[in-house]
């Protein structure tokens, strides 16, 4: 599949915009999260498990087809890590420094009677590469995502520098033999029910990366699926054919999932066989999805717009920045004792005014350009006449 598919450049905005709701819908249900609200509402489960299954999973398979194009480019491995380093690391580092403090501190004060300013545990608390009450500082929270792309990228480049180019041709026309017809259901689905069924069920994400292996399986995996996606014509293929049915896969297995999220809303999941039927309905309604929404993108979205250059660009700055907003202002509110309607919208509101305006003057700043994960440009020089 050479040159730009649109549909894929607005699934990614797409996915990324989802993200900000899915946050904003964890201050208000009874799962963990740096900021909570006094008044939870338990149901808001069922639904943040309709996205819950396949939204990171496909952003790595949507960050893996960008990664094509980059490669695609210039082919010499060194100069691909190189370019993925210098537009992931600089945002990192500037993240993880100074935007995702304040989530900590926002979680420190709200749940474990932290009494320090927010200054004050800055300067002093948030480097002290320790813990304070169980929570590691300092912290990459939300920016895990950024690291993880960042090594997988990694290995990919030194896959691609060990390998020679016919061998990874024959690796890649073999997997695109493997995966065409209904097998581009069947075998990756079997894959993660073996992952969430069997090997790991009810397995937690640590973001820690080498304590994370369950999750580092499905995401390079994912990752690697779309670097093959993107120049693979059988593969195209099979989800032109197949993505309906994936649909239908996918609703089948979300209604097994939010059954059992009703069954014990609030409490753990009691035991093995239920996190079993959990981890095969998971699978099921995670690759249907994400198959289902890679045709919806090929069949309805592969056309151009004025505002998607701006979108695409934006997706970067706006993730950087979404959860600090969403968990500063969230903190901020429970002095207020509002409705939980209430406490949403202005929380929405609020994040995507910051989002706006934390990009908008960001990408005029040729010096914060690159800390906001936007390219530096080109220098043009003055015409005199």
């Amino acid at each position: 599949m050479l040159g730009r598919h649109f549909g894929m450049d607005w699934l990614r905005v797409g996915a990324f915009g989802l993200l900000i709701f899915y946050h904003i819908g964890l201050v208000f249900v009874h799962w963990g999260y740096h900021a909570k609200t006094a008044h939870p509402i338990e149901w808001i489960a069922v639904p943040l498990q309709a996205v819950n299954a396949w939204r990171l999973p496909l952003l790595f398979l949507v960050s893996g087809y960008a990664s094509r194009a980059i490669f695609a480019g210039d082919k010499r491995p060194g100069r691909f890590i190189w370019s993925r380093t210098k537009r992931l690391i600089p945002p990192l580092l500037f993240g993880v420094i100074v935007i995702v403090p304040v989530q900590p501190w926002i979680e420190l004060t709200t749940q474990h009677g932290y009494g320090r300013d927010f200054l004050r545990f800055w300067v002093d608390d948030y480097f002290r590469f320790g813990k304070i009450s169980g929570i590691v500082l300092p912290t990459w929270a939300h920016l895990w995502f950024v690291g993880y792309l960042w090594i997988y990228t990694g290995a990919l480049a030194f896959l691609l520098a060990v390998l020679p180019a016919r061998a990874r041709s024959a690796i890649e026309r073999g997997l695109g033999w493997l995966l065409s017809g209904p097998m581009i259901l069947v075998l990756p689905m079997a894959l993660l029910i073996g992952n969430w069924a069997w090997i790991f069920p009810g397995a937690l994400e640590t973001h820690g990366f080498f304590d994370d292996w369950a999750v580092n399986r499905v995401y390079f995996g994912m990752f690697l699926f779309g670097f093959l996606l993107r120049e693979s014509e059988p593969i195209w293929r099979a989800i032109r054919r197949w993505w309906r049915w994936a649909g239908v896969l996918a609703l089948c297995g979300y209604a097994v999932v939010a059954s059992i999220e009703i069954t014990y809303l609030g409490p753990p999941i009691p035991s093995r066989t239920t996190w079993f039927c959990f981890g095969i309905a998971r699978a099921v309604q995670s690759w249907g999805a994400i198959i289902a929404l890679i045709g919806i993108a090929d069949r309805y979205w592969n056309h151009d717009h004025p505002q998607r250059k701006m979108l695409t660009e934006a997706v970067f700055p706006f993730y950087l920045v979404h959860q600090s907003i969403i968990v500063f202002v969230a903190g901020a509110l429970l002095q207020f004792g509002l409705p939980p309607l209430a406490e949403f919208g202005i929380i929405l509101v609020a994040t995507i005014t910051g989002c706006w305006v934390f990009y908008r003057a960001g990408r005029e700043i040729g010096w914060m350009r690159p800390l906001i994960g936007l390219r530096i440009r080109a220098f043009r020089p003055r015409v005199t006449i």
